[in-house]
């Protein structure tokens, strides 16, 4: 594939030039567009500009180059995925715990990605050649719906409903010990940890980045409680580093939790159990939804005999 060049006049109101090629190039995302910028690809009256918040007077000439996409590296593997609902635009997947969503250090083979490569080849490249398809994510030992894009479009259309949180989600969390109230809502900003770099942690105001995250009580038993958690933001480990917060760590959550789990689990108890959406193209949101896995399920069960 050939690089691409697209030219065009700005308007008379100018303004930043990564936010007026959002407007002229509908099909990247601002991130993508501002690389572009970095990366010398966009001349404004034939000069070529790498600062995204370069100021445009408006009526300049502006050329925008995309090249062609990098050959990745990330190989198809033949691994069987739980697909809740796919069309043209979208693969909605029930993620069992333990697989990695895409790529990183220690896990270069085995990741959803790689899955998703083989079930969906044309995903290779759409938003980022990392992360093929990947819209969010969820952590390895977390179970539930993760929603795959299958062309740009889509996944800039999935981004921003996700940055402006119009999408719903919903998690089942079993939880050691009660939170101080049936029902709450928690606004505490998260960070890395200062002291473990690989961990997050909730942070004095100011210090963190915002995050919010709604709950309240499905099931309560003698020494745990089962949480419905409605997560607003989306930062890192954010449910679970919350509801340890609160003192109420998720069962079996050897980072934020008990080191010994107080229950028969050997992952964690949290699960993506529903996710709203609007799919490309509809007016209306829907929502989407799949039940606890057996091995979670037969906790509670116990739980409840006992």
């Amino acid at each position: 594939m050939k690089e691409q060049r697209l030219r065009f006049e700005t308007s008379s109101l100018g303004g930043r030039l990564d936010v007026t090629l959002v407007t002229q190039v509908p099909d990247f995302s601002r991130s993508r567009l501002q690389q572009l910028i970095r990366s010398g690809y966009v001349k404004v009256n034939g000069e070529v500009v790498v600062k995204p918040g370069f100021r445009l007077d408006g009526g300049e000439s502006v050329e925008v180059i995309i090249p062609p996409p990098i050959p990745s590296t990330l190989k198809a593997e033949s691994i069987p995925l739980d697909i809740v609902f796919e069309n043209e635009d979208i693969m909605l997947v029930n993620k069992p715990a333990g697989m990695v969503v895409h790529p990183s250090a220690g896990h270069a083979s085995g990741t959803l990605v790689h899955a998703a490569l083989a079930h969906a080849p044309d995903i290779m490249g759409v938003g980022g050649e990392k992360r093929p398809g990947v819209v969010h994510r969820l952590d390895k030992d977390t179970s539930g719906l993760i929603l795959l894009a299958k062309n740009d479009t889509t996944h800039n259309d999935l981004q921003a409903q996700f940055k402006k949180r119009e999408v719903g989600k919903v998690y089942l969390a079993l939880v050691d010990g009660q939170p101080p109230t049936p029902a709450g809502r928690i606004e505490a900003p998260i960070g890395r940890d200062p002291g473990h770099r690989k961990k997050m942690k909730v942070l004095p105001p100011g210090k963190g980045r915002e995050a919010i995250s709604i709950f309240h009580t499905r099931e309560s038993f003698s020494r745990h409680t089962l949480l419905e958690v409605n997560p607003e933001t989306g930062r890192t480990h954010q449910i679970r580093v919350h509801l340890a917060f609160l003192g109420c760590p998720v069962v079996g959550d050897r980072d934020y939790g008990l080191r010994k789990p107080t229950l028969p689990v050997d992952r964690m108890f949290l699960h993506a159990t529903a996710l709203t959406f609007t799919l490309p193209g509809d007016d209306q949101a829907q929502r989407f939804e799949t039940p606890l896995p057996s091995e979670l399920e037969m906790v509670l069960d116990q739980l409840r005999k006992s």
